[in-house]
């Protein structure tokens, strides 16, 4: 008796007469003599929840993360939806890479880009407006040192007042 045909994404047998799985699409192959009973690695059962559709184009940022712990918190959350993602340590942070602390950047590929933000927005882990850049921040400071130096020539401007 022949074996039976298997999906290596979603596990499901087929029977001889089919080549590729209907739901995912992948080209079948045989069993082999432990079936799919077999233990799975971990390795092996992540890239079966990975939907193909949001694996092409080029990689884009998502989300950021403090530390690599909050990263692959993000990345576990995204893979649960069928998105595939990448940590890269953000630019500018001289941390050695061994190290777990300093900002990472959750990347997707750019078919992934629209769901990878659903999930983030439903966890809220990011926030529904413009992505912020990296000039933000010193427009940001900016406009509190400007408001501090209106705040002190206002009382400078009262107590001058006060005393004449």
């Amino acid at each position: 008796m022949a074996e039976p045909l298997v999906c290596p994404r979603c596990g499901t047998t087929h029977g001889l007469d089919e080549r590729f799985c209907p739901s995912c699409g992948m080209p079948l192959v045989y069993a082999g003599t432990a079936g799919v009973d077999q233990p799975v690695t971990e390795r092996h059962a992540r890239a079966r929840k990975i939907k193909p559709q949001y694996a092409e184009g080029p990689l884009v940022r998502v989300a950021g993360a403090r530390h690599q712990a909050e990263a692959e918190f993000i990345q576990g959350l995204l893979l649960e939806e069928g998105v595939p993602s990448m940590l890269r340590r953000t630019r500018g942070f001289d941390v050695p890479d061994m190290l777990a602390a300093g900002p990472r950047d959750v990347m997707v590929p750019q078919t992934g880009c629209d769901a990878a933000r659903e999930v983030l927005l439903q966890a809220d882990l990011i926030t529904a407006g413009p992505e912020r850049t990296a000039v933000d921040r010193p427009l940001r400071i900016l406009a509190w040192l400007l408001g501090a130096i209106a705040v002190v020539a206002l009382i400078l401007w009262i107590g001058s007042e006060i005393v004449s």
